[in-house]
């Protein structure tokens, strides 16, 4: 028996179990306690186009999840499959408005599966595989944030696609079902209306130019078939009459069109002229939208109308935000621009605020910094303790710092509440495994530059004591006293927010304001650049993979 032939069965055999009402992790569950005659039974005999999809999707979880669960049958096919099929084409149309590359989707193709009636199991593949492309980019992005930029540890919530297409298959109306899966928030949809005014005739990232030359119909080859899908991707279609690589009447119009929307004389020829319009991309004001865009759907499973904390690495600011609407901003201070230092991307709770915080001096920082001034001083910085392990404070006078290097010097350092501490009066924490949290500081004129780039990570905040109180609302009866009070003792004290606040670290250089309009910040880290990139290699790959 054949190893595909095998995996199709293993993969048959444990979705029968889920088509009779059982998961995988509960049957297993279920066989110390049941016995094995009160399992249903599984089915032992498949038809030849059951076992042909079980072998085609055996490679790919999701979509193994979904047929198995749906007994082996297609959902694209037939007249049944005819909403399905519409309703998916039309979504796909509207990826140029998301900032997503129309080629990733092959509609052309698509189309002309529909339009021939195709009932093959490839027709079934064709349209499932763009349904997942299509579903996941749009409902959690096209990248993975992760892999884009080391400084981008955010995860994204997506749905896993066995339900994806379940949801889609029971929809009564699977056209408003996938309209109903792009982010609605307010700020998601003033980038998609700039992107519009922008880009009205720029193909989007990652669309095949078309190659210098001049077409005619009647002519052929590939150069044809990415004229085709370039004008596509603008939102002027051509579905082929028969060969997408043959320029054909509905060509010849969708060119005309293009040329009048571009001021060019409306021939309908394709001459150098019109190929360099069309392959002219979107300007650098676009690209920071596009990059906004798909860093939104990032945001993916967080609710943007929640009471929350948004700090815009970029912007230099740190707002708290309700109902989508800032209710506190101030200035903040991030990360210097070096590999060591950058302020990471990600999002955590707010569990606690901290009023006379000691200041835990990170290693990086005591071994680079300070441990080679110690070893020229003894008594250099003399502000901040010496602490053993068990955070005993050492006497100076114990330790000779001479003999250690960064790797195995055994000490930390630790900073006492004071006016002077480097975390100021207050601290706010959100744990995660980077140790980032915003804080107060004792160097305030740095609030006063333009770029506030300069910590080692942490975020320094301009009004910490205003946003204390804020963070406090309908947390605490009086949260002015109360902070008054913890900061008043003189000694580090925690206090505990009954309703933890989602904190997100974000990287926007093109952002909507509170009317709406675009604001642009300066890529201090590069990640822009970089997630751009990704984005067009993306759409650029994806284009040329066929189904």
């Amino acid at each position: 028996m054949g190893s595909g032939l095998i995996r199709s069965l293993v993969v048959v055999g444990l979705v029968a179990f889920g088509g009779a009402g059982w998961s995988v992790p509960a049957h297993a569950q279920g066989l110390e306690a049941a016995s094995m005659a009160a399992l249903p039974a599984p089915r032992l005999i498949f038809s030849q186009e059951e076992m042909e999809l079980a072998q085609a999707v055996a490679a790919s979880p999701g979509l193994a999840d979904f047929y198995g669960s749906n007994g082996l049958k297609p959902i694209f096919l037939g007249a049944e499959g005819a909403p399905r099929r519409a309703a998916l084409i039309e979504a796909i149309s509207a990826a140029s408005s998301h900032g997503l590359p129309p080629a990733r989707y092959h509609r052309g193709r698509l189309q002309q599966l529909d339009g021939q009636g195709d009932q093959s199991l490839q027709a079934e593949l064709a349209f499932a595989r763009n349904f997942v492309r299509w579903t996941q980019d749009l409902t959690g992005g096209l990248l993975d944030p992760r892999k884009v930029d080391s400084g981008i540890k955010r995860s994204v919530a997506r749905s896993s696609t066995g339900k994806l297409m379940r949801d889609f298959m029971q929809a009564p109306d699977p056209q408003a079902w996938l309209a109903g899966l792009a982010p609605r928030d307010r700020d998601y949809l003033a980038l998609q209306d700039a992107l519009s005014g922008m880009s009205r005739l720029a193909a989007p990232a990652g669309t095949p130019a078309v190659p210098k030359g001049s077409w005619r119909e009647g002519d052929g080859g590939a150069g044809v078939a990415k004229l085709r899908e370039r004008l596509a991707a603008i939102g002027f279609d051509s579905i082929p009459t028969s060969d997408p690589e043959i320029f054909d009447a509905p060509l010849v119009q969708a060119v005309a069109e293009f040329q009048d929307a571009a001021g060019l004389p409306a021939d309908g020829v394709a001459g150098p002229q019109t190929v360099a319009r069309l392959n002219r991309g979107v300007g650098p004001e676009a690209k920071g939208i596009l990059v906004a865009l798909e860093r939104m759907r990032w945001m993916h499973g967080h609710d943007m109308n929640d009471r929350l904390v948004w700090v815009n690495l970029p912007a230099y600011t740190a707002e708290i935000r309700e109902n989508g609407e800032t209710v506190f901003s101030t200035k903040v201070v991030i990360g210097k621009d070096e590999a060591t230092h950058e302020t990471p991307e990600f999002t955590e709770d707010m569990k606690y605020i901290v009023a006379n915080p000691r200041w835990n001096v990170p290693r990086s920082i005591t071994v680079k910094e300070y441990l080679p001034r110690l070893q020229a001083n003894r008594n250099a910085v003399g502000h901040i303790d010496v602490v053993d392990r068990a955070g005993n404070v050492i006497s100076r006078d114990r330790i000779d710092f001479r003999k250690y290097t960064a790797s195995n010097f055994p000490y930390r350092m630790r900073q006492k509440p004071s006016d002077d501490n480097a975390l100021g009066v207050v601290k706010f924490l959100f744990p995660n495994p980077w140790n980032i949290y915003l804080h107060d500081t004792p160097t305030k004129h740095l609030f006063n530059e333009s770029r506030r780039a300069y910590s080692h990570g942490c975020i320094r905040v301009g009004r910490p004591l205003d946003l204390a109180h804020e963070l406090m609302q309908g947390q605490f009866n009086n949260p002015e006293a109360t902070f008054s009070k913890a900061l008043s003792s003189g000694r580090e004290a925690y206090l505990n927010l009954t309703k933890p606040l989602p904190v997100h670290l974000v990287y926007f250089t093109a952002f909507p304001d509170e009317d709406g309009r675009i604001r642009r910040y300066p890529d201090i880290y590069g990640r822009d650049a970089a997630v751009y990139a990704a984005l067009v290699k993306a759409g650029l790959e994806s284009a040329g993979r066929g189904n």
